[in-house]
């Protein structure tokens, strides 16, 4: 093998030192200033995302879960109300709308995208339904023109929890604006990251964002300026970021495929489709998942389990209802699915180091 050496899951100590000098130029500017809360940093970051999606409003709070829930009750969602969700997501997806009073309403994603299937939607809408809460996960978008269709037919909103997706286009329309709003999070492992936590929502909704903007404020739920400081070096190179996880996913994909059907490796939405994908999270699907886990931790190599259980097994879930509908893909995608080591700084070495010790979990040549 190439190295003993260490892989992280995610590391941007790199990307950090490279980008220091102007990261620490703006602080030292707002600290001049005695400005450390949402304000002129917060404002250019709102503005410079505005412009890099298309949204006409970008309203920058403390974190997406804040953004979610803010999201929700500006939009008037509430106690009564239904809100359809994946089972298989982060649990913010669906305590957001536990936290405004409302319920979620679990149905199955795709086996491909692990999004929201729209006919497992189609199937859980009900006469208190109000909502669909489509979620973009790990490098490709949901299905989110049919789930668009679908919400318009019935009379229903449609927000997007697209946390993971700045970057992500379908038909040349940024995730989170497809519907009535959506959010993104700048958590330090994104692929646009803090140091600290961050979030937005994003719509084109004017008198939506600013019942956002009068909600954030009541709740202090507010971006701070080095976080400011720190996203907007960053958003100087996000696509060159993005390039560079295309290459090292690309990388995997080429070395993990001769698996099949052991280790799946990621789908990539089919040739025909207007989608820009983005590469967040390298997520492959092993029949020994757990053991695969172990046996890299021991030869040092970091991977995160997305996610360990259906939201549908969560104990405070099961007591609002649970599963109504079968879960079965996102069952399965509990037991099989892990993500592996993807960030800018990666190297094509580390990458190799990763495949081979895969190959050689799974008995393949390499």
């Amino acid at each position: 093998m190439a190295s003993n050496s260490s892989v992280p899951f995610f590391s941007g100590a790199v990307s950090l030192r490279r980008q220091w000098p102007e990261v620490s130029a703006l602080v030292r500017q707002a600290a001049a200033a005695g400005t450390f809360v949402s304000d002129r940093l917060v404002v250019a970051l709102e503005e410079q995302v505005a412009r890099y999606t298309g949204a006409r409003n970008a309203i920058a709070c403390n974190n997406a879960t804040d953004a979610l829930a803010l999201m929700l009750r500006a939009a008037g969602i509430g106690p009564g109300d239904e809100v359809i969700v994946p089972a298989y997501s982060f649990f913010a997806t669906a305590s957001c709308v536990v936290h405004v009073g409302a319920e979620p309403v679990f149905v199955d994603v795709h086996p491909q995208s692990y999004a929201l299937d729209p006919e497992a939607v189609r199937a859980a809408i009900g006469p208190r339904t109000k909502a669909v809460m489509a979620v973009h996960l790990f490098h490709r978008t949901a299905d989110i023109a049919a789930l668009r269709a679908l919400a318009d037919a019935h009379g229903l909103a449609l927000f997007e929890d697209s946390a993971e997706a700045i970057g992500m286009r379908v038909e040349g329309r940024h995730a989170g604006l497809w519907g009535r709003a959506g959010v993104l999070s700048f958590f330090p492992t994104k692929t646009l990251g803090a140091l600290g936590d961050a979030g937005m929502v994003l719509t084109d909704d004017d008198e939506l964002a600013e019942r956002v903007t009068g909600l954030r404020a009541d709740t202090g739920s507010l971006c701070d300026e080095i976080q400011a400081a720190v996203l907007l070096t960053r958003l100087a190179t996000l696509d060159r970021d993005i390039q560079r996880r295309a290459e090292l996913a690309a990388h995997y994909t080429r070395r993990l495929a001769p698996l099949a059907p052991s280790v799946t490796t990621p789908v990539t939405a089919p040739s025909g489709e207007a989608t820009e994908p983005v590469w967040y999270v390298y997520l492959i699907e092993s029949d020994r998942r757990d053991d695969l886990v172990r046996y890299l931790a021991d030869h040092q190599v970091g991977t995160e389990v997305y996610y360990p259980r259906p939201l549908t097994d969560q104990p405070c879930f099961r007591d609002l209802g649970g599963a109504r509908h079968p879960v079965p893909v996102a069952a399965a995608a509990a037991e099989r699915a892990v993500g592996l080591p993807l960030f800018p700084d990666l190297t094509d070495e580390q990458v190799d180091r990763v495949c081979d010790l895969i190959h050689a979990f799974h008995g393949g040549t390499r």
